[in-house]
C-alpha cells in the first residue's frame, strides 16, 4: 500500500478520484489550494484507490495522508 501525502499545507480543493478507481503513476488525484494557487498532487505508483482519507474543504498539513493506493 502507498499513501499519497500532502506536499504542502493547504485546503483540499478537489478530490479527483473515488475509492475503487484505477490510477496510473503520475496521475493527479487531489488538488490542494494554498496561497491562492492550485497545486495538483499525483499518485506515485499505479494501482487501485482503496481509501480516500481527506475530504474536500479539509485543511491539511505537510505529509498528511490524502489517498491510499494498493
Amino acid at each position: 500500500m502507498t499513501t499519497v501525502k500532502a506536499s504542502m499545507a493547504g485546503s483540499v480543493w478537489k478530490i479527483l478520484v473515488s475509492e475503487g478507481d484505477e490510477v496510473t503513476a503520475g496521475q493527479d488525484v487531489v488538488i490542494l489550494e494554498s496561497m491562492k494557487m492550485e497545486i495538483p498532487i499525483s499518485a506515485e505508483v499505479a494501482g487501485t484507490v482503496t481509501k480516500i482519507v481527506a475530504n474536500e474543504g479539509d485543511f491539511v498539513n505537510v505529509d498528511e495522508p490524502l489517498v491510499e493506493i494498493e
